[in-house]
């Protein structure tokens, strides 16, 4: 687990002026910093029984009040914490990739390749089609099979160029079968994504991942090497 940071902005969030919904833009960037440190801890899944033990450890840490426990001496059962959390997440995951892997596969139109990877197309482009040797400009957003998004670039308001072979599997297969101004979605399993070791706290241990893949534009045409 990455190490938390900003605890002091953390704990504001149990403070009764920012109980309601942010006005000012002061409180929406403190609200703001909540959701991101709130993703740092997301690993744990709180109940929120255990959420308020967190608020109040925040809390007497903030004010300066005698803890109940020290740091030194639970720094590492905070982290065997967050991996058993992390491997319970990505075992039910796991199951739940098989399920829908399985009812992608039956989508119209879908095609599951011999990797295992399931493709749906969207929209059909006119363009050019990539080999793995070329740059691409795409527009894409990756969920969990549970709905949980973990990255966008619709929302950082930027496509991502990279080059096609220097990416997770599924993608340098996937994005392979699309035409420039095509859409599709491609669902990925572990094996041909990040697999047994997931990847930081964002994605879990053997998770598989579902694509919205717009393809922009092959930015540079690699010819294939004789």
């Amino acid at each position: 687990m990455r190490r938390l940071v900003l605890p002091v902005l953390l704990a504001l969030l149990a403070s009764p002026a920012l109980a309601a919904a942010p006005k000012t833009e002061e409180q929406k960037v403190l609200y703001a910093v909540g959701l991101a440190l709130g993703r740092e801890v997301g690993v744990f899944a709180f109940s929120p029984a255990e959420l308020e033990m967190v608020k109040q450890g925040l809390t007497d840490s903030v004010t300066g009040k005698k803890t109940a426990v020290t740091l030194e001496e639970y720094n590492a059962k905070i982290q065997q914490l967050a991996s058993s959390r992390r491997d319970a997440k990505g075992a039910r995951l796991a199951a739940a990739g098989k399920d829908t892997l399985e009812k992608a596969a039956r989508e119209k139109g879908a095609v599951k390749t011999a990797s295992g990877m399931v493709f749906v197309p969207e929209k059909e482009g006119t363009g050019a089609t990539p080999t793995a040797a070329d740059t691409v400009k795409v527009n894409y957003r990756g969920t969990l099979v549970d709905g949980t998004e973990f990255d966008s670039s619709y929302k950082r308001g930027q496509p991502a160029e990279f080059p096609l072979g220097n990416v997770i599997k599924c993608w340098t297969e996937g994005v392979q079968k699309l035409k420039v101004g095509g859409k599709a979605k491609l669902y990925c399993p572990p094996e041909l994504a990040y697999g047994k070791n997931g990847a930081g706290a964002a994605i879990p241990p053997n998770a598989t991942l579902i694509f919205d893949v717009e393809l922009l534009d092959v930015v540079k045409h690699e010819a294939p090497k004789k």
